[in-house]
């Protein structure tokens, strides 16, 4: 909170006494705590699991007070999903108009997108030192998809490596944002939402208020870049080009991009001015749905229900795994696609042996158990976290997608939640549970159902 405390001062809002009354005692309480000496144990799956729940947890509640204390919500409970939407990287917002808050606030919350989208504790291994083994077990728990792996064998170094080129990424990203003319706090924030593939802007307008071709196409393509696995990037870096361009992931994510900007382009044609606005509409949309970021630049509640329908699928599909983006994961949609047509085949020739591949590779039993696992507990979740939610008495279109738009980490859904609208329209019991959704989504079901469980805490 120390960068969000400076930029209080400077600005001098008055909203630089939040962060001290947040910082100066759980600063206390965090040293008390690191005093306690600690037996040496070798952490096990199960324990980072509940380590990764519960700490994201924690977070979030010292993360709100800020916001709660500076003003600006009607609750505790507002500043809390506002906070978990940002360290999620869900940019869902209770807010009307964030431009009425401190610059300090207004940094913090667009902060927690960039520390959440690579991952809370993949920024603490960075500076902790810690058993390689307890290492990995706390990435495999908060690192999105279906694996998870090492680019060095220390894991440290890999967190410093994926975080050296997410920061890199990052302030080229300011750099050509100033060069759109953006103002420099603006760019920092907007920087922030895009690398983390999160979504909260600094004014209500949010990115469709710069009225900016550049700007539009220049975040567009960096949600793209976000949405795809850092270590491909680590790969290129080491001159492995040919084996990025033969990712099967990378090929079907951006395949998928082409066409829905295509098809929506052509749908939405009779509501735009030309062609080549529609498909500049088109084309920051896909970007930011399939990323899970959720700018918008136009309200896309009054497109026709075809382009509609067409971005709830992308809601679904979401980035590529080791991404900051959310959603299903777009390798979990291609294994899962293989698997049909495999049993299918196997089926029709029962004594054929037969096997999904990825890349080339044959996808091992374990992935292909969890990733059918995963995709069954996605659908029960998203049914039940809608049931629950319909008790707030608003429309199944709004409580959907509202699901949608919060378990897959996306932001703005349709309806009353729609992009020119804000999730202030549930009560705060709901807003609660949306919360609990963020975060299940986030970490992807099991590090949340394994909190809960009885047999974690024997």
């Amino acid at each position: 909170m120390i960068p969000s405390l400076i930029i209080a001062l400077v600005y001098g809002d008055g909203d630089a006494p939040a962060f001290l009354c947040t910082i100066i005692p759980f600063l206390v309480i965090g040293l008390l705590l690191s005093r306690i000496k600690q037996s040496e144990k070798r952490m096990s799956s199960r324990d980072g699991y509940f380590i990764v729940a519960a700490a994201w947890i924690v977070v979030s509640i010292i993360g709100a007070l800020p916001l709660y204390i500076a003003g600006g919500f009607d609750s505790y409970i507002g500043a809390l999903f506002e906070i978990v939407s940002g360290f999620t990287t869900t940019g869902a917002s209770v807010l009307t108009e964030p431009a009425e808050l401190g610059h300090g606030v207004l940094f913090w919350r667009s902060f927690t997108h960039w520390v959440g989208g690579m991952g809370v504790l993949v920024f603490v291994l960075m500076v902790m030192p810690m058993e390689n083994d307890n290492s990995m077990h706390l990435v495999r728990a908060e690192v999105p998809g279906p694996t998870a792996g090492k680019l060095v064998p220390r894991m440290r170094t890999t967190s410093m490596i994926l975080y050296g080129i997410y920061a890199v990424m990052t302030v080229v990203l300011i750099l050509l944002l100033l060069l759109g003319r953006m103002p420099l706090f603006d760019s920092f924030c907007i920087a922030f939402g895009t690398a983390g593939t999160g979504g909260f802007a600094t004014t209500a307008a949010g990115i469709g208020g710069y009225n900016s071709a550049y700007l539009e196409i220049v975040i567009g393509i960096f949600m793209l870049m976000f949405g795809i696995n850092f270590n491909l990037y680590h790969l290129i870096l080491l001159g492995k080009v040919k084996d990025v361009l033969k990712t099967e992931e990378v090929k079907v994510y951006l395949g998928i991009v082409a066409v829905s900007v295509l098809a929506i382009s052509l749908n939405i044609m009779g509501q735009a001015q030309s062609f080549t606005r529609a498909l500049r509409d088109a084309f920051f949309q896909v970007s930011s749905i399939i990323t899970t970021t959720g700018f918008a630049t136009v309200d896309y509640n009054f497109w026709p229900e075809f382009s509609k329908h067409m971005l709830v699928l992308l809601m679904v599909f979401g980035a590529c795994a080791g991404s900051t983006g959310g959603g299903m994961k777009i390798s979990r949609v291609i294994i899962l696609v293989k698997s049909l047509f495999a049993e299918i085949k196997q089926i029709i020739t029962p004594k054929a042996v037969v096997t999904v591949r990825l890349d080339g590779k044959a996808v091992n039993k374990q992935t292909l158990n969890s990733t059918r696992v995963y995709a069954a507990a996605y659908l029960i979740l998203v049914c039940v976290f809608t049931l629950v939610l319909s008790l707030d008495g608003l429309d199944l279109t709004t409580n959907f997608t509202a699901v949608l738009a919060c378990f897959n980490n996306i932001g703005p859904g349709l309806g009353l939640v729609g992009p020119a609208a804000n999730f202030s329209v549930y009560s705060d019991w709901a807003q609660l549970w949306l919360s609990i959704a963020m975060l299940t989504g986030r970490l992807e079901i099991f590090p949340m159902f394994l909190l809960f469980a009885k047999s974690a805490h024997e």
